[in-house]
């Protein structure tokens, strides 16, 4: 198996339940819709991520995804990244959800 990281490594990323409360696209890009996420006791975070070509802003809202909550922040297309929404690495990529809801910021282990 190739990459492995020591479970010390993957315990360093902090995973949250997010609950999007807005979203919109980036004027300007075909690819980027900007989202502002409630992470409970973390606050709202925006978010830009480069799924607009398969997801619309309106199908984001008050869905439950998991957000990256440690990552440093990122300027793209002039807008700050505070986080990543994750999905899976696919031609047409599925957005990774929690099973039913729960409160926003609770951690993912």
């Amino acid at each position: 198996m190739s990459n492995v990281v020591e479970y010390e490594d993957f315990a360093k990323l902090d995973l949250r339940v997010g609950l999007v409360r807005h979203a919109e696209r980036v004027q300007g890009s075909k690819k980027l819709i900007k989202l502002v996420v409630d992470l409970g006791e973390l606050g709202e975070r925006q978010v830009v991520a480069g799924l607009a070509e398969f997801y619309k802003p309106e199908d984001f809202v008050n869905k439950y995804v998991i957000v990256v909550a440690n990552l440093k922040p990122k300027k793209i297309f002039g807008l700050e990244s505070q986080g990543m929404i994750l999905a899976t690495d696919t031609e047409t990529p599925v957005l990774v959800t929690v099973e039913k809801p729960v409160r926003p910021g609770s951690r993912i282990k």
